[in-house]
């Protein structure tokens, strides 16, 4: 009689029998925490959920999931397209429906990469006439995304993020403030030389608040960045003196 070899069922099915797979995937629970009940390493048992348990393997997308995937039942009229740093800093763009508000049925596709042909090629995995339907992207300034958007989606309107334009307009702002500070630093270091020159105590100018002026600029820095509205007494004396002194940094 021929003997025949059967291959080990996995852990999970030897030694448990109340594993609640319905569980691990709708309540708030790691598979960490469920493995000690099923006599299990956690370890052991994760990556056989992953194997056997999870379904992954019979997913559509599965072969490429680890490069994109795509979710045609979430396109809406409105989309936002931005990049997102993951594991060890790599990059990925999502592109998501504005409708959702970051909730379930947001994603609507998430893809490995800034390029923008690759970008595009996904996004063309997508009938013209589903693409047709988008109206606006909500994009920052990047070159790439604004190439494969205006490839893909000829019909949107992009919208540029003011987030990104925000933040272009802070770093102007830090960057005049820090000029300026230089400049009176040197303004006072000039002053100090010439008061020990003439052997008098230099004195420099002090605002009503107690700053001088390299102090004003210095102290400055986050008033200039935050809502007045979240001032607090003392901000609100910098400010009043800050403008005065350098009336291009005041905001109608």
């Amino acid at each position: 009689m021929l003997s025949r070899s059967v291959s080990p069922a996995p852990t999970w099915r030897r030694r448990s029998r109340i594993f609640d797979k319905h569980q691990a995937e709708t309540e708030p629970i790691s598979l960490a925490a469920i493995a000690p009940a099923n006599q299990l390493k956690s370890k052991e048992f994760e990556q056989q959920y992953k194997d056997h348990l999870s379904g992954v393997t019979d997913w559509e997308q599965h072969k490429h999931a680890e490069d994109w995937m795509l979710f045609p039942e979430n396109l809406g009229p409105q989309l936002s397209i931005d990049e997102v740093a993951v594991t060890n800093g790599e990059l990925w763009t999502t592109l998501t429906n504005k409708a959702a508000h970051g909730k379930k049925g947001a994603l609507v596709a998430m893809i490995q990469g800034t390029n923008a042909s690759d970008l595009a090629h996904v996004f063309d995995t997508l009938s013209a006439r589903a693409r047709a339907t988008v109206t606006e992207v909500t994009l920052d300034m990047a070159a790439n995304m604004e190439l494969a958007v205006k490839q893909s989606f000829p019909r949107a309107k992009l919208v540029t993020d003011r987030f990104p334009v925000q933040q272009l307009v802070s770093e102007a702002v830090q960057d005049i403030r820090i000029e300026w500070r230089r400049a009176a630093l040197k303004t006072e270091n000039e002053g100090m030389k010439h008061a020990r020159k003439e052997r008098k105590p230099y004195v420099p100018v002090v605002y009503e608040n107690g700053d001088t002026t390299k102090q004003l600029l210095a102290r400055s820095r986050y008033l200039l960045f935050q809502p007045q509205s979240k001032w607090h007494d003392q901000q609100k004396k910098r400010a009043a003196i800050l403008f005065q002194e350098y009336p291009q940094f005041k905001r109608d």
